[in-house]
């Protein structure tokens, strides 16, 4: 699939799962099928929050995780580009270690509603 049918954005009010469906302090990848293309991101549950991010490598495009849900580092405290070592926080995307200083991932918009994760869009 080419970039150009590749999305970054989604709309609000996509149910994409109950909150229960990530454990808390893991993450969890999502492939949405829109009109436009498809859609990759994935959802970091801490505690009752939830953080959302394109599933997209500022370094270098690629996705995150080679292996699918694996987002997180050993500890569970940063997000990691298992490609390049990038280290991102949580709460706020940005590159705190590797070869991505000074960018963020592309936030994507999510929310816990009723016990359901859903787009914020």
């Amino acid at each position: 699939m080419s970039d150009s049918e590749r999305l970054t954005a989604t709309p609000g009010g996509i149910k994409l799962a109950p909150l229960d469906a990530i454990i808390d302090g893991k993450a969890r990848n999502f492939v949405l099928q829109m009109r436009a293309g498809r859609f990759h991101g994935f959802v970091v549950r801490k505690d009752d929050a939830v953080f959302g991010y394109v599933d997209r490598c500022p370094h270098m495009g690629l996705p995150l995780a080679q292996v699918l849900d694996e987002y997180l580092t050993p500890r569970g405290d940063l997000i990691a580009c298992s490609w390049h070592s990038a280290l991102f926080e949580i709460d706020s995307g940005a590159c705190v270690g590797g070869p991505c200083g000074g960018t963020r991932l592309t936030p994507w918009p999510v929310a816990v509603v009723d016990g359901m994760i859903v787009t914020a869009g």
